[in-house]
């Protein structure tokens, strides 16, 4: 028996382009001999799959401690196949992968010091760039527009084909270059001359007759230029953004790695159990205000109605965004929020249903007390956030940004007002009125949150992964001062509740099953 299971491991391996060594293989009849001739199979599958999927090998022969490695990673998966339903991840509990160009894969950063720094030095803001950028190129090198074209091929298809050429190739030349095709980052590198900027260097760039696709084009954001050089200029003809990708395609080059964050070692998109979870509450929704400000009366009034009107049927959580004032006093706003926040704890006590079955996560936005507002930020302080947990203790006090995973659902929330400052600061504003849809689009070709200047948009150069948006999740949130709307893009729902505390305090309710945004208002009566 043990000599035929024994070919079935080096058979199993072998289909699979890998070669066990002999160590290897007994290490595996120790672990799976116990077990059921049927479930042998299984677990072996799972041993090659997670070896092949999560980047252990250096090469095609596995090694005993590949196989350790490999199983003690199965094991994590089959407990946190019982994980919980609803899970809030900070920004700072998020994993951060690197891309490695050699490999073609994306491995979990190793920091020299064990550990990622809040305030970074130089070398992670010239990192932090590097890193879009890889994460941008392997992105756009495989898609169809670019891909090389297949033997046999017609000349039409043939003719479709794109080249991405790196800026040196353009410097190295003193004649005259045509039809390139160029991904890099806007920048004004000396006082309003705008550059196009990768990691081999930088060029000046014209658009005087540029021809501009959808889009929210800003300084700090990665676009595909399409022109030709002359004089040592780029004269941009048509300028995009970086095509974007759906999840699933992006997970079939990066196995089931976990990108998201959350208890989980693998990515629990494919989980059946929690799915199944997941249909057996259809109607399961989510809450979404941005801008309650605590200290008006009239908002107070209108969360009682709110949570009066679903306490019979209680939601998953709510998720009330900042800032929780209405005008910014920094000398007594840490006190004036704690009595606020008692306040609120109170109002929800009054409803038993909501306090047992809903969690209710808050999101600081950018004017509230605490850090200043460079992101990621952290929660509201602990001196605000006390009183209300005893009254409240199915309450999180989260980062901004956050991500919110729901069974095999994805969520990421911001507070900013984001929109906004894209719309302020756009080198070229869009000629549509769509400006949602163009939002939406910026967002999922850039794959990140904050695609702006650090004088516009702050973040802390080693965290800036927390704001990544890759693989693409179900659902980015946007408290954004800007109206309320939902766009859609590469299977990615993207709105913004818009502030409650202003017109008919307005808000989105999202059901995770289906996707779907609906709108919602508790209007003057």
């Amino acid at each position: 028996m043990d000599s035929r299971f024994k070919n079935d491991i080096v058979t199993t391996f072998k289909l699979n382009g890998l070669t066990v060594r002999s160590e290897a293989t007994k290490y595996i009849l120790g672990l799976l001999t116990p077990l059921h001739q049927d479930e042998r199979s299984q677990w072996l599958e799972k041993l090659v799959d997670v070896i092949q999927k999560q980047g252990l090998l250096d090469s095609t022969t596995v090694e005993k401690s590949h196989i350790e490695k490999a199983a003690k990673e199965c094991c994590q998966n089959e407990l946190d196949e019982a994980t919980s339903l609803l899970n809030v991840i900070s920004a700072f509990d998020i994993p951060k992968f690197v891309y490695n160009t050699e490999r073609k894969k994306y491995l979990p950063y190793e920091s020299s010091a064990g550990f990622l720094n809040l305030f970074g030095d130089p070398k992670d803001k010239a990192e932090m760039f590097r890193h879009r950028y890889a994460l941008l190129h392997q992105r756009t090198s495989r898609h169809s527009l670019f891909t090389p074209s297949v033997l046999g091929s017609s000349s039409a298809s043939s003719q479709n084909k794109y080249q991405l050429q790196p800026i040196e190739y353009l410097l190295g030349m003193s004649t005259k270059l045509t039809n390139l095709v160029v991904l890099g980052m806007l920048t004004y590198l000396t006082e309003g001359k705008l550059h196009l900027e990768d990691t081999t260097g930088s060029v000046p760039v014209s658009l005087k007759d540029t021809n501009f696709h959808g889009g929210l084009f800003t300084e700090n954001c990665f676009v595909l230029g399409q022109g030709y050089y002359q004089d040592g200029v780029f004269h941009i003809e048509h300028l995009g953004m970086p095509p974007p990708e759906p999840a699933k395609v992006t997970r079939t080059y990066f196995g089931n790695a976990n990108f998201f964050g959350g208890p989980s070692t693998s990515c629990l998109k494919l989980s059946s159990k929690l799915k199944a979870q997941e249909d057996q509450n259809p109607e399961a929704m989510m809450v979404f205000l941005s801008d309650v400000w605590l200290d008006q009366t009239k908002v107070m009034e209108k969360l009682r109605i709110l949570f009066a009107g679903y306490c019979e049927d209680p939601p998953i959580c709510f998720v009330l965004m900042g800032n929780f004032l209405s005008s910014s006093t920094c000398s007594t706003s840490s006190g004036h929020l704690r009595q606020l926040f008692k306040s609120l704890a109170e109002m929800i006590k009054e409803f038993p249903n909501l306090v047992e079955q809903a969690q209710f996560v808050f999101v600081p936005g950018p004017s509230d007390s605490g850090f200043c507002n460079i992101l990621p930020r952290p929660p509201l302080a602990k001196v605000i956030r006390e009183e209300f947990l005893q009254r409240v203790p199915n309450a999180v006090f989260t980062t901004n940004p956050c991500r919110i995973q729901y069974g095999t659902k994805e969520i990421v929330v911001l507070r900013e007002d984001i929109i906004t400052k894209m719309c302020r600061n756009a080198i070229h504003f869009p000629t549509t009125d769509d400006i949602p849809q163009q939002f939406a689009k910026s967002l999922t070709s850039q794959g990140h949150l904050c695609p702006l200047p650090s004088e516009i948009c702050p973040i802390y150069w080693p965290y800036d992964h927390a704001l990544y948006l890759y693989p693409l999740p179900d659902a980015v949130v946007i408290g954004d001062r800007f109206g309320g709307f939902a766009a859609q893009n590469m299977d990615c729902v993207i709105f913004n509740p818009g502030p409650f505390s202003r017109n008919n305090f307005n808000f989105k309710v999202f059901v995770p099953l289906s996707s779907q945004v609906e709108d919602s208002e508790i209007g003057d009566s």
